[in-house]
């Protein structure tokens, strides 16, 4: 054993298998308690509202001794007496704030979808504060805006102009010496309308484009400026105007599984010696590409059947009886080839098959 690891955050599971798999005994707080996060897990604790978790860790924390605290969505800003590998909590609360990382952007003279003065419409609303683009929604009039605003009536939040293009990001390692590209994927979003349309679903690895020469040099020059250690990822949207970007996400991004499948890079472990100096060396092209589609229920639900039969093909995957709401994720699927259309052929057959068991709950 390496070492014994905390990992906390709303949603842990792929970080907690990096790290299994990279050697260490690994503890977890997370939100779900999935199936596969107790096969890696020595102890996890749940929670249902995230202001639960700094006292369900002290309360960890306090039963035996860790030599790392991680942590993902959620717990980028919580204090421990744990050493931390991670970002610091200073430097991470500015990347919380959407309204720092546009100031951070235009600081560095990055380009970033503008703010929009008030009364321009289409604008894109963005919370100050949240993650995984939920809430995020275009807003064409000033009907509109107040339909949002009356929704959330106490969620401060910021305008930005809309750049329609391919939604994308950076997954990087980032030392005090430098910073590594490791991938460039293509994100999917939900789609539809409401505040979910904008939430993140899904991701290909790699993604073959273009601009992916001038996306990782990008992304290495905002992690190194960033002020951020270990694994780090930045969005981008590319439009027929360019790479502009979006945020920077200074903890383990949604993508990691695909991109260690992808790439053969263990990213826990590429996280910890970044703390020690040490980047991955350049990753050469990848042999495989890896796609993952986030399953959503679009009814109230319970789970009737144990799917973990399906595994590796699935992941996040729930206990039968679960009780899963309208709009909530219920399962992750993967598909991968030699090829994008092969990666994404493979994922819609293995949907196929989880989507035959979820229609009869």
């Amino acid at each position: 054993m390496k070492g014994r690891v905390l990992v906390a955050g709303f949603a842990t599971r792929h970080v907690v298998c990096s790290a299994y798999k990279a050697g260490y005994e690994v503890h977890a707080v997370d939100c779900f308690c999935d199936q596969d996060l107790h096969w890696y897990t020595e102890s996890c604790r749940t929670f249902e509202e995230l202001d639960e978790m700094p006292d369900i860790i002290s309360e960890v924390a306090g039963r035996k001794k860790f030599d790392y605290f991680v942590v993902t969505s959620g717990a980028e800003d919580i204090s421990t007496e744990i050493p931390l590998w991670a970002t610091e909590k200073k430097c991470a609360e500015k990347f919380i704030s959407k309204r720092k990382i546009q100031d951070f952007f235009e600081e560095i003279s990055v380009p970033v979808p503008p703010i929009a003065p008030e009364g321009k419409y289409p604008a894109m609303l963005k919370p100050v504060k949240g993650a995984g683009g939920w809430r995020n929604r275009v807003a064409h009039d000033k009907s509109e805006e107040e339909e949002w605003r009356a929704l959330w009536p106490d969620v401060p939040y910021i305008r930005q102009d809309v750049i329609d293009g391919i939604p994308c990001s950076v997954s990087c390692i980032v030392s005090e010496s430098g910073a590594r590209a490791v991938s460039v994927n293509l994100q999917t979003l939900r789609g539809g309308t409401g505040e979910k349309a904008y939430g993140f679903s899904g991701a290909v690895t790699p993604f073959e484009t273009g601009y992916a020469d001038e996306l990782k040099r990008t992304a290495e020059f905002i992690a190194e400026k960033s002020g951020c250690r270990g694994s780090l990822g930045v969005d981008f949207i590319i439009s027929d105007g360019g790479a502009y970007a979006i945020e920077v996400n200074p903890r383990f991004q949604a993508t990691l599984d695909i991109v260690e499948g992808s790439t053969g890079l263990n990213i826990f472990e590429a996280h910890i010696n970044a703390f020690n100096g040490i980047l991955p060396p350049e990753i050469p092209v990848a042999p495989l590409v890896y796609a993952r589609r986030i399953l959503f229920a679009d009814r109230d639900l319970v789970v009737k059947d144990d799917l973990k039969k399906f595994h590796p093909n699935v992941a996040d995957i729930p206990w039968p009886g679960t009780e899963i709401e309208e709009g909530s994720a219920i399962i992750s699927v993967y598909g991968s080839g030699k090829t994008h259309v092969e990666a994404e052929s493979s994922l819609h057959k293995n949907i196929l098959e989880i989507d035959g068991y979820i229609n009869r709950w």
